[in-house]
């Protein structure tokens, strides 16, 4: 099944690496588990930010507009996307440094990347809950979980050894920081052409 290693990436990530590993998921397969759980925090976020809104002190309650919502939404959507998929290309093209026994054709880095960032995609529904602090909070503890899923799953999915596995995470973490820095840098610039947030109140 297309989700089968979801609960056993939080229950056994040990066993489900290993798994995975053998398993050489094909492109279609990753592409859809990629896409499908990618949609969850753009959608939690357009409902939390159009219906609930949020508040900052004892101030009025915030909400976007819908149009502004489903802009910003399908531009997460994408980012969260290309973000998998490059990060994962360069994990696969990295690991050729670090003693990885590569596999072109197996997307290994892909697969790698994907489902490494399982917590991360599940924790977007913590967005149907809009409260600044909870959301950091809940990501950040996601973002922790992730990084020791991908330290597990280096030498079990792409043959890292282990001596060498430590080392690589500090690479793909350097990559990722870049990636988010780009992304920030990408926001603004397309804030300032016009499609910037647009606030209401009720």
């Amino acid at each position: 099944m297309l989700l089968s290693h979801i609960p056993g990436m939080f229950t056994h990530p040990l066993q489900e690496w290993e798994a995975i590993g053998k398993e050489h998921a094909g492109p279609i397969r990753l592409s859809l588990y990629i896409c499908l759980l990618a949609l969850i925090a753009p959608i939690c976020a357009y409902i939390a930010t159009t219906q609930y809104g949020w508040q900052i002190g004892e101030g009025q309650l915030i909400f976007l507009t819908q149009s502004s919502a489903l802009t910003l939404s399908v531009l997460t959507y994408i980012s969260i996307v290309v973000g998998v998929y490059f990060m994962g290309i360069m994990i696969d093209w990295m690991s050729k440094n670090y003693g990885s026994e590569h596999d072109d054709f197996a997307a290994n880095g892909i697969a790698l990347m994907a489902y490494s960032c399982t917590p991360l995609f599940l924790v977007g529904f913590i967005s149907l809950y809009p409260e600044p602090w909870i959301n950091v909070l809940a990501y950040l503890s996601a973002a922790g979980y992730a990084a020791y899923l991908m330290y597990k799953g280096l030498p079990r999915v792409l043959k890292i050894p282990e001596d060498q596995a430590f080392f690589f995470e500090g690479a793909i973490m350097t990559t990722a920081l870049i990636y988010m820095v780009a992304t920030l840098i990408g926001t603004v610039i397309i804030w300032g052409v016009g499609f910037s947030p647009e606030f209401t109140t009720r």
